[in-house]
């Protein structure tokens, strides 16, 4: 009897380990991967950013004057992207969510105000992806590495 008891406790143990081995492959495949080391996805993210970012956030990624400060609307201005914002503060995931589904849907606040619009329906997964890996790739080698080595630690 005590033998059948750990064939069972032992084969439960194992699938367990087995399933918490393949979540944690799928939450990983899952995560959103900047790309800011290939030339095509960064030009592809140059060009949708121009079209798409750069008339809030300025063709330099310098954004709005004021950012942090609310405007007459009660709203923030566009952050600027490039190091002195505190984009490169939050990892992709983050970032992709906030530029496909908004800030409100972010924070769980569907009434959030912002300036901000939704991409979900205008830009494909791929273009809000090579959009952040271009903002990326404008950053000093520093602040990428600081960046990349926040992403693996999550």
């Amino acid at each position: 009897m005590k033998r059948i008891a750990l064939i069972a406790v032992g084969g439960a143990a194992l699938i367990g380990a087995a399933l918490y081995a393949f979540s944690n492959v799928s939450a990983e495949t899952d995560r959103v991967v900047l790309r800011d080391d290939d030339p095509a996805i960064v030009a592809l993210g140059g060009s949708v950013y121009g079209a798409n970012c750069a008339s809030c956030h300025g063709a330099d990624l310098e954004g709005q004057a004021n950012w942090r400060s609310p405007g007459k609307d009660g709203r923030l201005p566009a952050p600027p992207h490039d190091e002195t914002g505190h984009t490169w503060h939050h990892d992709g995931d983050t970032l992709f969510q906030l530029t496909k589904y908004g800030v409100g849907a972010l924070i769980n606040d569907p009434g959030y105000a912002s300036n901000m619009p939704i991409y979900e329906g205008i830009l494909s997964d791929e273009e809000i992806i090579a959009v952040l890996s271009y903002i990326k790739s404008t950053w000093s080698e520093e602040i990428r590495a600081r960046h990349t080595e926040m992403e693996n630690r999550q």
